[in-house]
């Protein structure tokens, strides 16, 4: 193995916290990721950085749509925590991060990817597709479109917080 697990935890953290917005299910997918590379192993030839990259993005796949049911459920407003006036401007920030969030979410499984590995990772294109088993074209055509839906997404409610 070319690098050591201490050393990927930190990046794999950072990219399963940008698929989940959550730190709890970002620990939780990563914890999943290392049980199946230890269980399973890391196969001949392949690099272990990249080889986390994927099986977390899989687990999280498998686990998107049950964590969207359970989204759901606690967006029933029974289940809102009422926020007093004075907390309000407390929360801006973390509201503009939620709204980026939300949207983020809203992006296809594998723009999402490409986005958080490109964005917050830091990894070149190359070593996207590499990971994701795409064509180089593909991670920039999927990246362009994820850059433009977020953009679409987030800038409206900025220029109306604005007014």
């Amino acid at each position: 193995m070319s690098d050591s697990f201490e050393d990927i935890i930190p990046m794999l953290r950072r990219f399963a916290y940008s698929l989940t917005g959550s730190q709890a299910d970002a620990d939780d997918l990563v914890q999943t990721t290392f049980e199946k590379i230890l269980s399973k192993g890391v196969p001949d030839g392949v690099e272990t950085v990249k080889w986390a990259f994927k099986v977390c993005r899989n687990v999280w796949i498998d686990e998107y749509r049950s964590r969207k049911v359970r989204q759901n459920a606690t967006q029933s407003p029974e289940l809102q925590e009422q926020v007093e006036p004075d907390q309000h401007h407390q929360h801006e920030s973390q509201e503009l991060l939620g709204q980026v969030n939300a949207a983020m979410d809203t992006l296809p499984n594998e723009q999402r990817s490409i986005l958080s590995l490109v964005a917050l990772q830091g990894m070149s294109y190359k070593d996207v597709a590499a990971t994701m088993d795409i064509p180089v074209g593909t991670v920039m055509s999927k990246l362009s479109r994820a850059r433009s839906a977020l953009l679409n997404m987030v800038k409206p409610r900025l220029i109306e917080e604005s007014r």
